[in-house]
């Protein structure tokens, strides 16, 4: 029976395959635009995909201009080639802007974007594409059902961007008097960060470097100078265990500061 099942699964395959190869030597476009659908419809993706971007610019006049430009975008997309749909959502909206499917291509674009998103360490021109485009779906959309997703995603790049700024203030002030006073680029960067991203989950953790920055100057400088580098640590403290004063780095900020103070007169 097993055997059995396959073999029509086999010969539907191969049948399935010669009508494809039929519909691409096709000069009907009507024909090859209702099997594009069809094959949407059976999650084919890579023919829908391969058909509709003959069609889109024969199509580009027609009534049907429309609605190809937007299967083909949702083809790629479908197929996980999130360039190409970011693209032709994109191209979509642009062309379309009140259009039947304005609303999910801007969400689409976006979100197409927003998975296409690398890791922290890697250029992140791309999360700010999708940053953009997500914000600005939510300005043309703010009732749409996709503004929570939308959000979300938006809150999840912004703590990737903030990563990649709390690894860059990390780095800063790993290289320490290196070549320079790289702890006070590591206080530039984190201040900097915070000050774009306030309400990131790397906030403590940004506020601890510059911490540790102020209190390294402070240490390594003249001793002219380590009473004012001190107080700056004392007041860099406060401020810290102000905002965390049960934060998992209130252990090394007692530290240090028991270190500070006694260079500073209270």
């Amino acid at each position: 029976m097993r055997r059995y099942l396959l073999f029509i699964l086999a010969g539907l395959l191969l049948a399935s395959c010669g009508e494809y190869q039929k519909v691409l030597k096709s000069s009907d476009n009507n024909y090859k635009f209702e099997y594009a659908k069809k094959a949407f419809d059976r999650r084919q993706y890579a023919q829908a995909s391969t058909i509709l971007a003959d069609l889109v610019n024969i199509f580009k006049t027609n009534d049907k201009a429309e609605e190809t430009l937007y299967l083909l975008a949702l083809s790629y997309y479908e197929n996980k080639d999130y360039v190409n749909s970011a693209a032709y959502f994109h191209n979509y909206y642009t062309r379309y802007p009140k259009g039947k499917y304005a609303e999910l291509a801007r969400y689409y674009c976006g979100y197409s974007y927003f998975i296409d998103s690398p890791e922290a360490q890697l250029d992140q021109s791309v999360t700010l594409k999708a940053i953009k485009e997500l914000q600005s779906f939510i300005e043309y959309f703010p009732t749409s059902d996709k503004v929570a997703i939308a959000q979300a995603a938006i809150f999840e790049m912004q703590d990737k961007l903030t990563l990649k700024e709390l690894q860059n203030a990390q780095l800063y002030y790993n290289l320490g008097t290196y070549m320079g006073n790289n702890y006070q680029s590591a206080i530039i960067v984190a201040q900097n960060a915070i000050k774009d991203y306030p309400y990131s989950k790397y906030k403590e953790e940004l506020e601890m470097i510059v911490l540790k920055s102020r209190y390294q100057e402070a240490v390594q400088s003249v001793e002219e100078k380590k009473a004012d580098r001190f107080r700056e640590v004392v007041d860099e403290y406060y401020s810290f265990i102000n905002n965390y004063p049960d934060g998992e780095n209130r252990r090394e900020a007692d530290n240090i500061y028991k270190i500070a103070s006694k260079y500073v007169k209270e």
